[in-house]
């Protein structure tokens, strides 16, 4: 923990001293290879939700777009019950083929000024499978007040490591945990704005009509000023302590910071529970962009916490414990000159209290147009009962963890967009 510590400062020191040029982004692709959702167009937020302007209503003219997307993923993951690593140890192994072929298609439609509507669904090759993703409307009352209903993701806080301010993503221990239902506000206040929403994930394709009591309902303050980016929000559930978050962020010499507090009051039980959680972290970019790096600390005093992960192309959904205690993240991603874009990517994970890392180095390739070449080696260290050595990335066919595995893919994707206004 103490060389941790000492690293995290270094690297401090380090960024807030250079002068090389670049900007940096939160958005990091950590989970390119493992997480990636099904393909899909990006879905914009609802116009109008910063000041309004009338470029807002041209884009807002009557029409119709329709994305169309194709992928192609071919793989295989090689993986070991016990980690090679360790000296005289020769575990089972695991081994399993992937080839997986998906379509996606969406229809984004602008019935009027004020009424939107968006559907996007997708198929799936082998065991024919269809999906629905985005399904929602949008509509704009006086173009100041900003209303979204349906089938969306949304999330909130700052954290590419530990996603705890995101209080959206929490599940009940008992109770639905599905995809995520929304109806949702948004009025524009200045330079920030109020948001506040209803939310249920009780499984509405399945049939399910949600109670009242299913529907949890929170809200979100953003204040934007000159140098500090803050975010102020709540939500509340029946079945789940109340939660509020506090996010910050800011930018000094080129270099992005973030801290994030997490406050919780849990009233489940004859005598009131208070908790909390706080991080701090950094993000910044070097040589135009090429080379970048993001650190972070962070605490959880919150126990039993559950959060929901999306399905993505490669794995179901799932409900993932939340991890305790102190922890740490580092994340390193160089892009080489030259053909192909080789790009090459190390994540850690560190909890000091379960005694257990992770370590995912990555590499990637894109040597023809919309092909691209992935091999990744997630392997967790530590404590044969920690964390990250029994939630692992890869799990065998049963669904044992795998906390030493090798994938390798290739993909191939693209998508075409066409429209009328």
């Amino acid at each position: 923990m103490k060389l941790f510590i000492a690293l995290f400062i270094l690297l401090l020191l380090f960024t807030g001293l250079s002068a090389q040029e670049g900007g940096d982004t939160l958005d990091w692709d950590i989970s390119s290879i493992f997480d990636e959702p099904f393909l899909e167009p990006t879905v914009e937020e609802p116009l109008g939700t910063a000041t309004q302007t009338t470029v807002d209503r041209l884009l807002r003219q009557p029409g119709y777009r329709t994305d169309i997307a194709f992928g192609l993923v071919v793989g295989q993951t090689r993986g070991w019950n016990q980690n090679p690593l360790h000296p005289l140890e020769y575990g089972e192994s695991y081994s399993e083929n992937a080839i997986i072929m998906y379509n996606a298609f969406s229809i984004d439609a602008q019935i009027s000024d004020e009424f939107r509507a968006r559907v996007n669904m997708s198929f799936q090759l082998p065991n024919f499978a269809w999906g629905l993703g985005d399904f929602f409307f949008d509509y704009v009352f006086y173009d100041r007040v900003f209303f979204r209903g349906g089938k969306f993701n949304l999330g909130w806080g700052i954290s590419p490591n530990f996603g705890f301010a995101d209080i959206l993503a929490r599940v009940p221990i008992d109770g639905y945990s599905g995809d995520s239902y929304i109806f949702r506000i948004d009025m524009p206040i200045g330079v920030g704005g109020i948001q506040a929403l209803a939310m249920t994930r009780a499984n509405m394709v399945g049939g399910v009509m949600p109670k009242t009591s299913d529907f949890g309902y929170g809200g979100k303050y953003n204040l934007a000023l000159r140098r500090i980016d803050l975010d102020l929000g709540f939500y509340n559930q029946d079945d789940m302590p109340m939660r509020g978050f506090l996010s910050t962020r800011t930018n000094f010499r080129n270099t992005d910071f973030y801290n994030e507090w997490l406050f919780v009051l849990d009233t489940q039980e004859e005598e009131s529970e208070t908790s909390f959680a706080v991080n701090i972290g950094f993000s910044r970019s070097f040589f135009n962009g090429r080379l970048s790096l993001n650190g972070e600390l962070f605490f959880n005093g919150e126990g039993n916490a559950l959060w929901y992960r999306p399905e993505t192309w490669l794995r179901e959904s799932e409900v993932s414990p939340f991890i305790e205690g102190f922890n740490g993240a580092f994340n390193l991603a160089y892009s080489f000159e030259g053909r192909a874009n080789p790009r090459l990517f190390v994540q850690a994970r560190y909890s000091h209290s379960q005694e257990s890392t992770l370590i995912i180095p990555s590499f990637s390739l894109n040597p023809f147009p919309n092909i691209y070449l992935y091999i990744a080696a997630p392997m967790a260290l530590g404590s044969r009962e920690g964390y990250y050595y029994l939630n692992t990335t890869a799990v065998d066919d049963i669904g044992r963890p795998l906390p030493f595995s090798i994938y390798m893919g290739v993909t191939l994707n693209g998508s075409v967009s066409f429209g009328h206004y």
